[in-house]
Protein backbone atom coordinates (compact mmCIF):
# COMPACT_ATOMS: atom_id res chain seq x y z
CA UNK A 1 0.00 0.00 0.00
CA UNK A 2 1.21 3.71 -1.01
CA UNK A 3 1.17 7.09 0.65
CA UNK A 4 -0.89 7.60 -2.45
CA UNK A 5 -4.73 6.90 -1.28
CA UNK A 6 -7.15 8.96 -2.24
CA UNK A 7 -10.05 9.85 0.75
CA UNK A 8 -13.20 11.74 1.10
CA UNK A 9 -13.53 14.46 3.29
CA UNK A 10 -17.26 15.15 4.07
CA UNK A 11 -17.87 18.41 5.74
CA UNK A 12 -21.42 20.99 5.92
CA UNK A 13 -22.26 24.30 4.87
CA UNK A 14 -24.29 26.68 4.91
CA UNK A 15 -24.79 28.76 1.37
CA UNK A 16 -26.42 31.61 0.83
CA UNK A 17 -29.80 32.60 -0.78
CA UNK A 18 -27.91 32.75 -4.49
CA UNK A 19 -25.73 30.16 -3.77
CA UNK A 20 -28.43 27.72 -2.57
CA UNK A 21 -30.51 29.09 -5.92
CA UNK A 22 -27.22 28.69 -8.45
CA UNK A 23 -26.50 25.03 -6.95
CA UNK A 24 -30.64 23.85 -7.73
CA UNK A 25 -30.07 25.02 -10.72
CA UNK A 26 -26.80 22.76 -11.10
CA UNK A 27 -28.38 19.81 -9.86
CA UNK A 28 -31.38 20.21 -11.77
CA UNK A 29 -28.72 20.80 -15.12
CA UNK A 30 -27.20 17.71 -14.23
CA UNK A 31 -30.15 15.50 -13.84
CA UNK A 32 -31.46 16.88 -17.01
CA UNK A 33 -28.17 16.17 -19.08
CA UNK A 34 -27.90 12.41 -17.31
CA UNK A 35 -31.41 11.40 -18.46
CA UNK A 36 -31.09 13.40 -22.21
CA UNK A 37 -27.84 10.88 -22.68
CA UNK A 38 -29.21 8.22 -21.02
CA UNK A 39 -32.33 8.24 -23.45
CA UNK A 40 -30.03 8.93 -26.53
CA UNK A 41 -28.19 6.01 -25.80
CA UNK A 42 -30.61 3.43 -25.42
CA UNK A 43 -32.61 4.94 -28.10
CA UNK A 44 -29.40 4.33 -30.43
CA UNK A 45 -28.75 0.62 -29.28
CA UNK A 46 -32.34 0.06 -29.60
CA UNK A 47 -33.37 1.22 -33.01
CA UNK A 48 -29.88 0.78 -34.50
CA UNK A 49 -27.98 -1.45 -32.15
CA UNK A 50 -25.11 1.32 -32.21
CA UNK A 51 -23.22 1.95 -28.75
CA UNK A 52 -23.01 5.67 -27.96
CA UNK A 53 -19.77 6.68 -25.52
CA UNK A 54 -18.77 9.55 -23.81
CA UNK A 55 -17.48 11.66 -26.43
CA UNK A 56 -20.46 11.06 -28.45
CA UNK A 57 -22.83 12.88 -25.55
CA UNK A 58 -19.99 15.25 -24.65
CA UNK A 59 -20.71 16.06 -28.49
CA UNK A 60 -24.44 16.22 -28.12
CA UNK A 61 -24.00 17.63 -24.98
CA UNK A 62 -22.34 20.78 -26.84
CA UNK A 63 -24.86 20.61 -29.57
CA UNK A 64 -27.95 20.80 -26.92
CA UNK A 65 -26.48 23.98 -25.93
CA UNK A 66 -26.65 25.75 -28.87
CA UNK A 67 -30.60 24.84 -29.07
CA UNK A 68 -33.48 27.47 -27.67
CA UNK A 69 -34.66 24.77 -25.49
CA UNK A 70 -31.83 24.04 -23.74
CA UNK A 71 -29.89 27.56 -24.12
CA UNK A 72 -30.69 27.06 -19.79
CA UNK A 73 -27.55 24.65 -19.64
CA UNK A 74 -25.31 27.65 -20.39
CA UNK A 75 -26.34 29.14 -17.27
CA UNK A 76 -24.20 26.57 -15.17
CA UNK A 77 -20.59 25.46 -15.35
CA UNK A 78 -20.17 23.02 -17.78
CA UNK A 79 -17.63 20.67 -15.39
CA UNK A 80 -20.62 19.21 -13.74
CA UNK A 81 -22.60 18.30 -16.87
CA UNK A 82 -19.34 16.25 -18.17
CA UNK A 83 -19.32 14.70 -15.35
CA UNK A 84 -22.65 13.42 -15.57
CA UNK A 85 -21.80 12.21 -18.59
CA UNK A 86 -18.07 10.54 -17.28
CA UNK A 87 -20.86 8.36 -15.08
CA UNK A 88 -23.00 7.63 -17.24
CA UNK A 89 -20.40 6.02 -18.98
CA UNK A 90 -18.97 4.30 -15.82
CA UNK A 91 -22.48 2.84 -15.04
CA UNK A 92 -22.57 1.26 -18.84
CA UNK A 93 -19.19 0.23 -18.12
CA UNK A 94 -20.79 -1.82 -14.78
CA UNK A 95 -23.68 -2.73 -16.53
CA UNK A 96 -21.86 -4.66 -19.74
CA UNK A 97 -19.29 -5.81 -17.40
CA UNK A 98 -22.48 -7.46 -15.51
CA UNK A 99 -21.83 -5.81 -12.16
CA UNK A 100 -24.51 -3.83 -12.03
CA UNK A 101 -28.24 -3.66 -13.48
CA UNK A 102 -29.21 -1.06 -16.55
CA UNK A 103 -28.34 2.73 -15.47
CA UNK A 104 -32.01 4.15 -14.71
CA UNK A 105 -33.35 7.49 -15.21
CA UNK A 106 -32.68 10.45 -12.16
CA UNK A 107 -35.72 11.78 -10.61
CA UNK A 108 -36.63 15.02 -9.00
CA UNK A 109 -37.79 13.86 -5.95
CA UNK A 110 -35.90 10.29 -5.21
CA UNK A 111 -32.32 10.52 -6.78
CA UNK A 112 -29.69 12.51 -4.91
CA UNK A 113 -29.05 15.47 -5.52
CA UNK A 114 -25.25 15.93 -6.34
CA UNK A 115 -22.70 17.92 -8.62
CA UNK A 116 -19.18 16.99 -8.79
CA UNK A 117 -16.83 19.76 -9.81
CA UNK A 118 -12.70 18.75 -11.66
CA UNK A 119 -9.87 20.95 -10.69
CA UNK A 120 -11.12 23.40 -13.43
CA UNK A 121 -14.69 24.29 -11.76
CA UNK A 122 -13.27 25.19 -8.37
CA UNK A 123 -10.70 26.92 -6.12
CA UNK A 124 -9.20 26.49 -3.47
CA UNK A 125 -6.91 28.46 -1.72
CA UNK A 126 -5.91 29.19 1.67
CA UNK A 127 -8.52 26.89 3.51
CA UNK A 128 -11.88 28.40 1.23
CA UNK A 129 -13.36 26.96 -1.14
CA UNK A 130 -15.04 28.75 -4.01
CA UNK A 131 -17.14 27.21 -6.87
CA UNK A 132 -17.06 28.01 -10.75
CA UNK A 133 -20.29 30.55 -11.16
CA UNK A 134 -20.09 31.52 -8.03
CA UNK A 135 -18.77 34.96 -7.09
CA UNK A 136 -17.84 34.21 -3.09
CA UNK A 137 -16.48 30.93 -1.24
CA UNK A 138 -18.51 28.73 0.52
CA UNK A 139 -19.34 28.83 4.19
CA UNK A 140 -18.00 25.18 5.44
CA UNK A 141 -17.56 24.13 8.62
CA UNK A 142 -14.37 22.77 8.91
CA UNK A 143 -14.98 19.86 11.49
CA UNK A 144 -11.71 18.14 10.91
CA UNK A 145 -8.55 19.32 9.52
CA UNK A 146 -7.67 18.13 5.92
CA UNK A 147 -3.85 16.44 5.36
CA UNK A 148 -1.62 19.35 5.65
CA UNK A 149 -1.09 20.62 1.94
CA UNK A 150 -3.91 18.62 0.34
CA UNK A 151 -5.13 19.74 -3.03
CA UNK A 152 -8.47 18.03 -3.72
CA UNK A 153 -8.62 16.23 -7.37
CA UNK A 154 -13.03 16.33 -7.04
CA UNK A 155 -15.21 18.35 -5.08
CA UNK A 156 -18.67 17.13 -4.68
CA UNK A 157 -21.45 19.65 -3.41
CA UNK A 158 -24.96 17.49 -2.59
CA UNK A 159 -28.18 18.16 -0.55
CA UNK A 160 -29.83 15.41 1.60
CA UNK A 161 -33.44 14.77 2.10
CA UNK A 162 -33.46 16.89 5.38
CA UNK A 163 -31.94 20.01 3.13
CA UNK A 164 -28.26 20.18 4.64
CA UNK A 165 -25.75 21.26 2.59
CA UNK A 166 -22.77 18.97 2.42
CA UNK A 167 -19.26 19.21 -0.14
CA UNK A 168 -17.02 16.35 0.00
CA UNK A 169 -13.07 17.07 -0.97
CA UNK A 170 -11.27 14.06 -2.73
CA UNK A 171 -7.77 14.15 -1.40
CA UNK A 172 -4.39 12.06 -1.00
CA UNK A 173 -4.00 11.37 2.28
CA UNK A 174 -0.62 10.48 3.41
CA UNK A 175 -1.42 9.62 7.21
CA UNK A 176 -3.12 6.08 5.38
CA UNK A 177 -0.07 3.54 6.06
CA UNK A 178 -0.09 0.00 6.19
CA UNK A 179 -0.53 -0.72 10.02
CA UNK A 180 2.40 -3.09 12.08
CA UNK A 181 1.74 -6.68 11.09
CA UNK A 182 0.36 -8.44 14.09
CA UNK A 183 -0.69 -12.36 14.36
CA UNK A 184 -4.40 -11.36 15.60
CA UNK A 185 -7.23 -12.83 13.96
CA UNK A 186 -10.89 -12.53 15.04
CA UNK A 187 -14.05 -14.14 13.60
CA UNK A 188 -17.02 -12.30 12.98
CA UNK A 189 -20.91 -13.82 13.67
CA UNK A 190 -23.79 -11.23 12.37
CA UNK A 191 -26.71 -10.83 14.34
CA UNK A 192 -29.82 -9.09 15.40
CA UNK A 193 -30.04 -9.73 19.62
CA UNK A 194 -26.19 -8.68 19.30
CA UNK A 195 -24.90 -6.62 16.07
CA UNK A 196 -21.67 -8.54 16.00
CA UNK A 197 -20.42 -11.76 18.35
CA UNK A 198 -16.24 -12.37 17.56
CA UNK A 199 -14.88 -15.23 18.54
CA UNK A 200 -12.98 -14.34 21.55
CA UNK A 201 -16.79 -14.47 22.91
CA UNK A 202 -16.94 -10.47 23.08
CA UNK A 203 -20.35 -9.59 22.32
CA UNK A 204 -21.03 -5.48 20.76
CA UNK A 205 -24.85 -4.27 21.30
CA UNK A 206 -27.21 -3.38 18.94
CA UNK A 207 -28.48 -0.01 19.37
CA UNK A 208 -31.07 -0.67 16.65
CA UNK A 209 -30.99 3.34 16.57
CA UNK A 210 -34.22 2.70 14.25
CA UNK A 211 -36.37 0.94 16.28
CA UNK A 212 -35.57 3.53 19.28
CA UNK A 213 -36.94 6.35 17.01
CA UNK A 214 -39.63 4.53 15.80
CA UNK A 215 -42.41 6.31 17.60
CA UNK A 216 -41.29 10.03 16.41
CA UNK A 217 -40.88 8.33 12.84
CA UNK A 218 -44.24 7.19 12.95
CA UNK A 219 -45.79 10.13 14.14
CA UNK A 220 -43.71 12.41 11.44
CA UNK A 221 -44.71 9.98 8.91
CA UNK A 222 -48.45 10.20 9.67
CA UNK A 223 -48.17 14.32 10.38
CA UNK A 224 -46.88 13.95 6.80
CA UNK A 225 -49.90 11.89 5.14
CA UNK A 226 -52.36 14.42 6.34
CA UNK A 227 -50.68 17.56 4.02
CA UNK A 228 -52.05 18.37 0.80
CA UNK A 229 -49.93 17.45 -1.96
CA UNK A 230 -47.82 20.58 -3.28
CA UNK A 231 -48.21 22.88 -0.29
CA UNK A 232 -45.86 24.16 2.26
CA UNK A 233 -47.23 22.47 5.04
CA UNK A 234 -46.48 19.23 3.06
CA UNK A 235 -42.35 20.10 2.58
CA UNK A 236 -41.95 20.79 6.28
CA UNK A 237 -43.50 17.78 7.33
CA UNK A 238 -41.47 15.79 4.73
CA UNK A 239 -38.34 17.59 6.05
CA UNK A 240 -39.56 16.84 9.61
CA UNK A 241 -39.30 13.50 8.71
CA UNK A 242 -36.26 13.12 6.44
CA UNK A 243 -34.30 15.44 9.56
CA UNK A 244 -35.32 12.01 11.81
CA UNK A 245 -33.97 9.73 9.04
CA UNK A 246 -30.94 11.17 8.80
CA UNK A 247 -30.21 11.25 12.39
CA UNK A 248 -30.83 7.76 12.67
CA UNK A 249 -28.42 7.11 9.36
CA UNK A 250 -25.84 9.58 11.03
CA UNK A 251 -25.85 7.61 14.31
CA UNK A 252 -25.69 3.94 12.70
CA UNK A 253 -23.16 5.07 10.39
CA UNK A 254 -20.98 6.35 13.34
CA UNK A 255 -20.83 3.58 15.07
CA UNK A 256 -19.83 1.22 11.90
CA UNK A 257 -16.77 3.17 11.50
CA UNK A 258 -15.74 3.32 15.30
CA UNK A 259 -16.33 -0.89 15.12
CA UNK A 260 -14.76 -1.30 12.06
CA UNK A 261 -11.60 0.91 12.70
CA UNK A 262 -11.03 -1.10 15.98
CA UNK A 263 -11.68 -4.54 13.94
CA UNK A 264 -8.61 -3.72 11.53
CA UNK A 265 -6.68 -2.13 13.66
CA UNK A 266 -6.33 -4.63 16.39
CA UNK A 267 -6.65 -7.66 13.80
CA UNK A 268 -4.60 -8.82 10.96
CA UNK A 269 -6.87 -11.16 9.71
CA UNK A 270 -11.16 -10.87 9.90
CA UNK A 271 -13.31 -13.47 8.88
CA UNK A 272 -16.95 -12.95 7.95
CA UNK A 273 -19.92 -14.69 6.66
CA UNK A 274 -21.14 -13.94 3.19
CA UNK A 275 -24.21 -13.31 3.72
CA UNK A 276 -27.03 -12.29 1.40
CA UNK A 277 -28.51 -9.22 2.63
CA UNK A 278 -30.92 -8.70 -0.14
CA UNK A 279 -32.49 -12.25 0.04
CA UNK A 280 -32.53 -12.04 3.79
CA UNK A 281 -34.62 -8.58 3.43
CA UNK A 282 -37.51 -10.67 2.05
CA UNK A 283 -38.92 -12.04 5.14
CA UNK A 284 -41.35 -9.77 6.28
CA UNK A 285 -41.07 -10.35 10.29
CA UNK A 286 -37.07 -9.64 10.35
CA UNK A 287 -36.87 -7.08 7.61
CA UNK A 288 -36.92 -3.78 9.32
CA UNK A 289 -34.72 -5.55 11.71
CA UNK A 290 -31.97 -6.44 9.31
CA UNK A 291 -31.84 -3.17 7.83
CA UNK A 292 -31.39 -1.29 10.81
CA UNK A 293 -28.30 -3.64 11.51
CA UNK A 294 -26.84 -2.74 8.29
CA UNK A 295 -24.94 -5.64 7.73
CA UNK A 296 -23.71 -4.59 4.41
CA UNK A 297 -22.73 -1.40 5.09
CA UNK A 298 -20.03 -2.95 8.20
CA UNK A 299 -18.81 -5.20 5.13
CA UNK A 300 -18.04 -2.03 2.69
CA UNK A 301 -16.85 -0.61 5.58
CA UNK A 302 -14.19 -3.57 6.61
CA UNK A 303 -13.32 -4.15 3.69
CA UNK A 304 -12.16 -0.72 2.22
CA UNK A 305 -10.20 -0.27 5.76
CA UNK A 306 -8.85 -3.43 5.56
CA UNK A 307 -7.15 -2.42 2.22
CA UNK A 308 -6.43 0.98 3.15
CA UNK A 309 -4.38 -0.38 5.98
CA UNK A 310 -2.89 -3.95 4.77
CA UNK A 311 -5.25 -6.02 6.53
CA UNK A 312 -7.45 -9.26 5.16
CA UNK A 313 -10.84 -9.67 5.16
CA UNK A 314 -11.71 -13.34 4.50
CA UNK A 315 -15.47 -14.23 3.62
CA UNK A 316 -16.67 -17.64 3.96
CA UNK A 317 -19.31 -19.14 2.02
CA UNK A 318 -23.10 -18.74 3.28
CA UNK A 319 -23.71 -22.24 3.10
CA UNK A 320 -21.27 -22.78 5.77
CA UNK A 321 -22.88 -24.19 8.85
CA UNK A 322 -20.91 -22.19 11.33
CA UNK A 323 -23.77 -22.27 13.68
CA UNK A 324 -24.38 -26.15 13.66
CA UNK A 325 -21.00 -27.25 14.22
CA UNK A 326 -19.44 -28.15 17.35
CA UNK A 327 -16.39 -25.91 17.18
CA UNK A 328 -14.75 -28.01 19.98
CA UNK A 329 -14.77 -31.65 18.37
CA UNK A 330 -16.42 -30.68 14.84
CA UNK A 331 -19.46 -32.90 15.00
CA UNK A 332 -22.53 -31.37 13.22
CA UNK A 333 -26.11 -30.75 14.83
CA UNK A 334 -29.43 -31.08 13.63
CA UNK A 335 -31.06 -27.87 12.54
CA UNK A 336 -30.96 -25.46 15.24
CA UNK A 337 -33.93 -22.72 15.12
CA UNK A 338 -33.42 -19.21 16.08
CA UNK A 339 -34.60 -19.19 19.12
CA UNK A 340 -32.05 -21.94 20.07
CA UNK A 341 -29.34 -19.57 21.70
CA UNK A 342 -27.64 -22.53 23.32
CA UNK A 343 -26.95 -26.07 22.76
CA UNK A 344 -25.02 -28.64 23.85
CA UNK A 345 -22.78 -31.47 21.68
CA UNK A 346 -23.92 -34.29 21.66
CA UNK A 347 -20.70 -36.16 20.85
CA UNK A 348 -18.32 -34.43 22.85
CA UNK A 349 -20.89 -32.92 25.81
CA UNK A 350 -19.51 -28.92 25.19
CA UNK A 351 -22.04 -26.56 25.77
CA UNK A 352 -22.13 -23.51 23.48
CA UNK A 353 -23.23 -20.08 23.09
CA UNK A 354 -24.62 -20.28 19.54
CA UNK A 355 -22.86 -16.94 18.03
CA UNK A 356 -19.66 -17.61 19.85
CA UNK A 357 -19.45 -20.97 18.14
CA UNK A 358 -20.39 -19.53 14.90
CA UNK A 359 -18.15 -16.75 14.99
CA UNK A 360 -15.04 -19.35 16.16
CA UNK A 361 -16.52 -21.59 13.20
CA UNK A 362 -16.04 -19.08 10.68
CA UNK A 363 -12.85 -18.06 12.26
CA UNK A 364 -11.61 -21.58 12.15
CA UNK A 365 -12.61 -22.00 8.23
CA UNK A 366 -11.22 -18.86 7.20
CA UNK A 367 -7.84 -19.54 8.58
CA UNK A 368 -8.02 -22.91 6.68
CA UNK A 369 -8.89 -20.96 3.47
CA UNK A 370 -5.84 -18.44 4.15
CA UNK A 371 -3.39 -21.54 4.81
CA UNK A 372 -4.21 -23.56 2.35
CA UNK A 373 -6.42 -22.27 -0.76
CA UNK A 374 -9.29 -24.39 0.28
CA UNK A 375 -13.02 -23.36 -0.24
CA UNK A 376 -16.10 -23.97 1.88
CA UNK A 377 -19.03 -24.69 -0.65
CA UNK A 378 -22.72 -25.23 -0.25
CA UNK A 379 -23.79 -28.32 1.38
CA UNK A 380 -26.51 -30.42 0.00
CA UNK A 381 -29.66 -31.72 1.80
CA UNK A 382 -29.82 -35.16 1.92
CA UNK A 383 -34.01 -36.66 1.53
CA UNK A 384 -34.05 -36.59 5.32
CA UNK A 385 -33.67 -32.98 5.82
CA UNK A 386 -30.19 -33.03 7.45
CA UNK A 387 -26.94 -31.88 5.41
CA UNK A 388 -24.88 -33.81 4.21
CA UNK A 389 -21.09 -33.26 5.12
CA UNK A 390 -17.83 -34.16 3.70
CA UNK A 391 -15.25 -33.33 6.90
CA UNK A 392 -11.85 -33.45 6.41
CA UNK A 393 -9.44 -32.46 8.99
CA UNK A 394 -6.64 -29.32 8.58
CA UNK A 395 -4.10 -30.31 11.15
CA UNK A 396 -3.12 -27.08 12.53
CA UNK A 397 -6.18 -24.75 12.62
CA UNK A 398 -7.48 -26.04 16.13
CA UNK A 399 -8.25 -29.40 14.55
CA UNK A 400 -12.06 -27.93 13.30
CA UNK A 401 -13.30 -29.78 9.95
CA UNK A 402 -13.45 -27.74 7.57
CA UNK A 403 -16.15 -28.38 4.72
CA UNK A 404 -15.23 -28.82 1.21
Amino acid sequence: MTSHVKRAFRYRFYPTDAQAAELARTFGCVRKVYNMALAARTEAWTLRQERVNYNATSAMLTAWKKTEELAFLNDVSSVPLQQALRHLQTAFTHFFAKRAKYPRFKSRKKSRKSAEYTTSGFRFRAGKLTLAKMGQPLDVVWSRPLPEGAQPSTVTVSQDGAGRWFVSLLVEDPAIQPLAVNGNAVGVDAGLDHLLTLSTGEKITNPRYERKNRARLARAQRELSRKSKGSANREKARRKAARIHARIADRRRDTLHKITTRLVRDNQVVVIEDLTVRNLLKNGRLARAISDAAWAQFRRMLEYKAQWYGREVIVVDRWFPSSQLCSSCGALAGRLPLNVRTWTCESCGTTHDRDVNAARNLLAAGLAVSACGAGVRPQRSTPGGQSAVKQETYGATRGIPLLR
